[in-house]
C-alpha cells in the first residue's frame, strides 16, 4: 500500500453535541476513547456542521457542497419513492476514493433516503432502516434485502465495521469505512443498556442546565418527556454517548491489534449540534421555530488521527465545516476533484500536518438550514431569516452564550449591513438558482421529495399540515412586527 493511500475509517455521530465530549472539557460525560483518540491526534474546537440537521449536513460531507447546491434541506421523510436517491448527479467523495482503487463501505445510518441499494462508490453496505429511533433488535438492511437483527443497535454497527476492516486488512487495496452510528439521536429512556446507564445515576448534570423553555422551543422535534422527566432523558442521551465511546474503543484495539493503525487516517464527528436543556432548548436547529443557529446547534465535535502523520495531542481553533472535509480528504490521499473550483470549501491539510498557523483565522463560515442562514466569524454572527426576519447579531466575544441580540442596536449597524452584504454575496456566488433554500418553505418537518423545478409527485416540504399553517401565521405576526417597527421608526 501507497504511504499515500492510508486507510480512512470516518465515524459519524449523530445529534452529539459539541459539549458532549470529555476532552473538550466536559467533566461529567464518559468518553475514555474518544479522549484516547484525540489525545493521539487534533481535536478541532470550532468545527461547523453545513446545516443543524442531519441529511443536509450529512449530504454536504459527501459532496463538499452547501444545501442550496445539493438540494437536501431538511430531514428525509418517508416519500412516495423509497429508492430516490437525493445525491443522484452530485458527486461524492467515496466515489473518487472507489475509482482510484479504494474499497467503500458503510456500516450504519445513511439518512438520504433509498436504504436498500448501494450507492455513491460503496460496494459494502449495511444500513439502518430507521423505526422510530429505537436501538434494541433493529431492521438492517444486508446483501440489498431487510434483515431483523436482534442486539443493540450500536453495537450491531460495531461489528459489521469491525468484520469489513478484518476482511480488508487483508487485502492490498486500501480501504474507506463510514461508521455511522445513530447515538446519541433520541430515543433516550429505556432504549441503552442499563450498564451504561446506571454510570450516571449520581450525575448532576451541571453541563446540561434545564433552563427556562425557549419561546421559540418545539416539542414536534423533540421526545414529549424531556421536560416533564429531563433527568432520565440526560441519562440516556449520556449512556448512548458512552456506549458508542466504548465501541469505537473497540475500533481502536481492532487496528492497532491488526497493526494497521499507522496506516489509517480516523476521523470523529458529529452531523450536527445539539441542546439538551441548554437555552432552553431540547433539540437542534430544527428544535426551535424559526430554526436557530446557535453555537450548541451549529459547532460539532471533530476529531482527526492518523500517527505519524498528524501531530498528536493538539487542539485547534481554526474556523472550519463540513463543507471543507470532501477537499481535505482527497488532498490528504493525493486524488483530485475535478468540480474543485465550483466548491465552496478547501482543505485544511497544512493544519492537519501541523504545517498551518493562524492563516484561516479570519476565514468566516457560512451555515443555512432553508430560509435561514448564518455567516460566523471569529468574533461575531449574524443571522438573517428570509423573506422577514426575525434577524440576529451577536457578539461571542462579549456574549458566548448568544443571549443579547444587538441586530437593533445602533453601534453595530455597521457590523450587520458589512456581515449581511458578506452573507449575500457567498450564497450568489455558490447557490444553485434552482436549489437555492432562500427561496423555498423549509421548516424543520422533513423533506419528501427532490426540490427543484420539474418535480412530479409529493411536494418536497410540508406546505399543507397544521404546523405549517401555524408557522406560517407567526411568520405574520413577524412580519406585522418587523413592519410596524419599521414605521415608528420612520
Amino acid at each position: 500500500m501507497s504511504a499515500k493511500q492510508p486507510n480512512i475509517v470516518f465515524i459519524l455521530t449523530d445529534d452529539q453535541g459539541p459539549w458532549a465530549l470529555g476532552c473538550a472539557g466536559n467533566p461529567e460525560i464518559r468518553t475514555p476513547n474518544l479522549d484516547r483518540l484525540a489525545g493521539q491526534g487534533v481535536r478541532f474546537e470550532n468545527f461547523f456542521c453545513s446545516s443543524p440537521v442531519c441529511a443536509p449536513a450529512r449530504a454536504t460531507i459527501l459532496t463538499g457542497k452547501m444545501p442550496s447546491q445539493h438540494g437536501v434541506h431538511d430531514f428525509i421523510r418517508e416519500n412516495d419513492n423509497p429508492r430516490l436517491q437525493y445525491l443522484d448527479g452530485h458527486t461524492a467523495y467515496t466515489e473518487l476514493l472507489a475509482e482510484a482503487g479504494y474499497v467503500c463501505g458503510l456500516s450504519g445510518k445513511w439518512g438520504l433516503c433509498n436504504d436498500t441499494e448501494a450507492q455513491k462508490g460503496f460496494s459494502h453496505w449495511y444500513t439502518y432502516i430507521y423505526d422510530g429511533g429505537h436501538y434494541f433488535d433493529p431492521t438492517m438492511v444486508r446483501d440489498g434485502r431487510p434483515v431483523k437483527e436482534q442486539g443493540y443497535l450500536t453495537d450491531l454497527i460495531t461489528e459489521d465495521a469491525m468484520a469489513f476492516i478484518d476482511r480488508q486488512a487483508r487485502e492490498e487495496r486500501p480501504f474507506y469505512l463510514s461508521v455511522h452510528y445513530t447515538a446519541p439521536h433520541h430515543l433516550w429512556i429505556g432504549e441503552h443498556p442499563q450498564e451504561y446507564v446506571g454510570l450516571y445515576d449520581d450525575c448532576p448534570f451541571d453541563s446540561c442546565p434545564q433552563e427556562p423553555e425557549h419561546p421559540w422551543s418545539l416539542e414536534l422535534t423533540s421526545p414529549a418527556d424531556v421536560r416533564t422527566n429531563p433527568r432520565d432523558n440526560l441519562k440516556g442521551y449520556f449512556a448512548a454517548v458512552t456506549a458508542m465511546d466504548h465501541n469505537v474503543g473497540l475500533i481502536l484495539d481492532q487496528l492497532e491489534r491488526l497493526a494497521i493503525r499507522e496506516q489509517t487516517l480516523i476521523v470523529f464527528m458529529s452531523d450536527n449540534g445539539f441542546s439538551c436543556g441548554q437555552g432552553g432548548i431540547w433539540g437542534k436547529g430544527n428544535g426551535t421555530y424559526p430554526q436557530n443557529m446557535y453555537d450548541n446547534s451549529v459547532k460539532i465535535p471533530a476529531i482527526f488521527s492518523h500517527p505519524g502523520r498528524i501531530p498528536q495531542g493538539r487542539v485547534h481553533g481554526a474556523l472550519l465545516s463540513q463543507y471543507d472535509v470532501m477537499p481535505t480528504l482527497l488532498d490528504y490521499v493525493g486524488i483530485g476533484h475535478p468540480q474543485a473550483d465550483a466548491l465552496p470549501g478547501g482543505s485544511f491539510l497544512s493544519i492537519l500536518e501541523g504545517q498551518g498557523g493562524d492563516e484561516r483565522r479570519e476565514v468566516v463560515v457560512y451555515d443555512e438550514y432553508g430560509p435561514v442562514r448564518m455567516i460566523r466569524t471569529e468574533r461575531y454572527k449574524y443571522i438573517h431569516r428570509y423573506p422577514y426576519g426575525p434577524f440576529e447579531l451577536y457578539d461571542l466575544e462579549r456574549d458566548p452564550r448568544e443571549r443579547t441580540n444587538l441586530y437593533d442596536d445602533p453601534d453595530y449597524q455597521e457590523r450587520v449591513q458589512e456581515l449581511r452584504s458578506r452573507l449575500d454575496r457567498w450564497f450568489l456566488q455558490y447557490a444553485d438558482p434552482a436549489l437555492d433554500g432562500a427561496r423555498l418553505p423549509v421548516t424543520g418537518t422533513g423533506q419528501s421529495n427532490l426540490a427543484g423545478p420539474g418535480v412530479t409527485g409529493k411536494p418536497a416540504f410540508n406546505q399543507n399540515g397544521r404546523l405549517f399553517k401555524e408557522r406560517q401565521n407567526q411568520e405574520r405576526l413577524i412580519s406585522a412586527a418587523r413592519q410596524t417597527t419599521e414605521e415608528s421608526d420612520e
